[in-house]
């Protein structure tokens, strides 16, 4: 744990979007996972293309990519960001059962995309659910965390499994 402050209080503890005017546009990359856990029955439909709201993982991979580019519109102190790059993947996996979700969101600016990262990945699993939950009631999702971050100030970050 550390002692840093947070960033996005100010001295009266009030909420306030922290100025970025003055940092450096650099190159930022974060990449976010999550999983949707299902049945083995409810994997095997999504994995046939059968689910009967249509293509389930190309769905919700649109709908990370979409949700990215508006996070500021859903997390009220993110700035507006002109993101360069997002990719959501979005694998089948019968070990699980279930599906992991992996987004990777890439800009050039003054402030990082691990907020994007995340909004992505946790959309995209929504978008699973929502899809599937005709099939199965009990699909839950879980483990919705940042992998790694590069650029800023702060340097690079990767979580220690």
């Amino acid at each position: 744990m550390t002692n840093k402050s947070l960033t996005h209080i100010d001295a009266k503890g009030e909420a306030r979007m922290v100025d970025v005017s003055g940092k450096e546009a650099t190159e930022r990359v974060a990449v976010a996972e999550g999983y949707v856990l299902m049945s083995k029955d409810t994997l095997a439909l999504i994995e046939s293309g059968n689910a009967k709201k249509g293509d389930v993982l190309g769905t919700a991979r649109v709908a990370g990519i979409m949700a990215a580019k508006r996070t500021s519109d859903l997390i009220p102190l993110c700035h507006p960001l002109a993101l360069s790059k997002v990719t959501v993947d979005i694998t089948p996996d019968a070990k699980l059962p279930g599906c992991r979700v992996e987004a990777s969101v890439k800009v050039t600016g003054p402030t990082g995309v691990e907020m994007e990262a995340l909004t992505a990945v946790s959309v995209a699993c929504l978008t699973v659910y929502d899809m599937i939950k005709a099939a199965e009631r009990g699909v839950h999702i879980e483990g919705i965390r940042l992998l790694e971050k590069s650029g800023g100030k702060s340097g690079p970050y990767k979580h220690e499994k």
